[in-house]
């Protein structure tokens, strides 16, 4: 049992979503989830010599990687792509207060070290890269690989981006604004069921706490929780990181401008230049399939280069 209080969204929510054929699971035994649910998809081999760890952000969920899980497993490869508490299938706590930075990346760090994943392809958007930036350094030994796609890292050195800022307004003003327009606005090629599929875990304003909370606690000052890692994460993947690295961009992103992400790149060891997707918004992932075919192609041939 949790203390925790929570809504569970109804399992009849996610009938028939396009494009999502996967039944996923539920794992509750992390310490810091403190008895709430959590939804993962676990796909592929499980001793396959690749996982691709996909982390999405707010206010999406696991439906974001529907176009980049079949490559990754067509490879031969082992997807695993949680939903994060308060978003998707998961267990959505009601108090804003309980979103906090450093309490989910605890959460993600528990799930790498609970599934004992390895060989890590860690891919990341938006939070999915504000929290997942932070968690190989904590045990490089477990990572290869990084795809980075629209995202940040939030160390405070700098104000916030002023397309964040306008959509953290927004997010205020607007607390029950519908992701499924948000998401068809950025992604015309989307067809409105697909569209209506991010708004699916989200019945009522009372489950979406999280994607009040997340746009509140992005780290903009040196005291906030989560600056003191986002540091530390800057300095392990300017000096440490000995993996390999792809960025994909979003060319139409309002939130994360390609010069915020080229800022980004550079402070990644050796990560080449950008993969440029010209009709790509925020999310990205939207695009996913070729980008996954890229992804795969050039890690493949990077480990046959280090191989020799």
């Amino acid at each position: 049992m949790t203390s925790i209080q929570f809504l569970r969204t109804p399992e009849a929510s996610f009938d028939n979503l396009p494009n999502y054929p996967w039944v996923g699971r539920y794992i509750d035994d992390l310490k810091s989830l403190q008895g709430l649910r959590m939804h993962i998809l676990d796909e592929g081999p499980k001793d396959a010599s690749v996982t691709w760890l996909c982390l999405h952000g707010n206010p999406t969920w696991s439906y974001l990687y529907r176009h980049m899980i079949p490559i990754f497993v067509a490879a031969g490869h082992r997807v695993v792509a949680p939903d994060m508490p308060g978003f998707g299938k998961s267990d959505k706590p009601v108090d804003i207060a309980q979103h906090r930075f450093s309490w989910h990346r605890s959460i993600l760090l528990e799930l790498v070290e609970s599934l004992d994943l390895k060989h890590i392809h860690l891919v990341v958007q938006d939070w999915g890269g504000l929290l997942g930036l932070t968690l190989p350094m904590e045990d490089p030994e477990r990572y290869k690989a990084l795809l980075v796609m629209n995202t940040y890292l939030a160390s405070a050195r700098e104000p916030l981006p002023e397309g964040f800022m306008q959509w953290r307004a927004m997010c205020a003003a607007k607390p029950d604004f519908s992701i499924a327009r948000l998401l068809a606005r950025g992604n015309p090629h989307m067809t409105p069921a697909e569209a209506a599929a991010y708004d699916a875990p989200f019945p009522e304003l009372a489950y979406r706490a999280a994607t009040r909370a997340f746009p509140e606690i992005v780290p903009a000052y040196e005291n906030d929780d989560g600056v003191v890692v986002s540091r530390a994460a800057e300095r392990f993947w300017a000096q440490d990181w000995e993996g390999q690295s792809m960025m994909a961009i979003g060319m139409l992103d309002p939130v994360f401008s390609p010069a915020s992400m080229e800022r980004l790149r550079q402070g990644i060891k050796q990560c080449p230049l950008p993969t440029m997707v010209d009709q790509g918004g925020h999310f990205v992932q939207e695009h996913g399939a070729l980008i996954a075919e890229k992804a795969v192609e050039i890690f493949k041939h990077a480990e046959s280069r280090s191989e020799h």
